[in-house]
Parts: structure tokens; C-alpha cells; sequence
């Protein structure tokens, strides 16, 4: 396979400025670069610290058909939540200050993942953005080809 990378995601804001600012501020993100549009508007790249990673911001141009996201995000298929990874959820919490709008946490899961804590939080625009410490891949997981069969036999 050739070169592959995760590059970006692109969202839309109420007010791309707040929307950077947020993330800038809390997660490390920095301006990359700004593309003019014909209509003169923009939009702003800002790339994630240490990474290949973007987040692309767009203005809104209509409001939201649905109801806000609430606890980790809509159940629909879509994008549920973003997500970031920390050495503390706590910590992280107490360096956002008010810009943390819980919507659901913190929650421990050492039921499944000794020491996986999470919280998930509101952005500026009511997206879901988790908090996460703990979280490591599993040794030896059901491959996808073992649950296509199962999936199969259960037919």
C-alpha cells in the first residue's frame, strides 16, 4: 500500500475564531494556514502539536438542524465524538477551568482497561470532545475475519 496518514477533519463554526481559540488554548493546537475564498470568507487550518494532524474550520453558513449532542455524543450514524489523549483527565480538567462543559463524566472504566478514565466535554459549537487517560490497545484482539463468521454462523 502506498503512504497513507490521518490528515484531517473538517468542522464547521459558528464562529471559527472562538472554535480556534479553544482549541489552541486547550489542546495545543496552532494556526497553519489561512485560505482565502472568493466570497471572503476563510478558512483556517490549525494542526495539531508534534503531529500530521489538522482540523479544518469552516464558518457556518445556516444553523444546526438538530439538538445539540449531549453525554459522549449522538447515537446516529455520524461522527460521535473527537478525541484526545492525556496523562490525567483531572488534571486536564482543572488546566481547561470553565472552558470544560461536562456533558458527561468523569467515568472510570477498570472494568475494562485498568486505569481508563474518561470525560466528555462541549466545544465552543456543542461538539463532543472526549478526555481520555489510560486507554492501550488489547494484546490480542478478535480479528475481523473471526467476527465475520461469527456473524455468518449467527445467520
Amino acid at each position: 500500500m502506498a503512504w497513507l496518514t490521518f490528515s484531517q477533519i473538517a468542522i464547521t463554526c459558528k464562529d471559527p475564531l472562538v472554535t480556534e481559540l479553544f482549541y489552541t488554548k486547550n489542546f495545543g493546537f496552532k494556526r497553519a494556514r489561512v485560505a482565502k475564498l472568493p466570497d471572503g470568507d476563510q478558512i483556517v487550518f490549525i494542526k495539531m502539536a508534534d503531529s500530521e494532524f489538522y482540523l479544518e474550520l469552516f464558518r457556518a453558513k445556516e444553523e444546526f438542524p438538530l439538538a445539540s449532542p449531549i453525554n459522549d455524543g449522538p447515537q446516529y450514524p455520524g461522527l460521535r465524538h473527537l478525541a484526545f489523549k492525556v496523562d490525567n483527565v483531572d488534571a486536564k480538567l482543572a488546566e481547561i477551568g470553565n472552558d470544560a462543559k461536562i456533558t458527561l463524566g468523569p467515568l472510570n472504566f477498570d472494568d475494562y482497561i485498568p486505569g481508563w478514565r474518561t470525560v466528555w466535554i462541549a466545544d465552543p459549537d456543542g461538539r463532543i470532545v472526549e478526555i481520555s487517560q489510560g486507554f492501550v490497545d488489547e494484546d490480542n484482539p478478535l480479528s475481523l475475519e473471526a467476527d465475520l463468521n461469527n456473524l455468518v454462523l449467527s445467520k
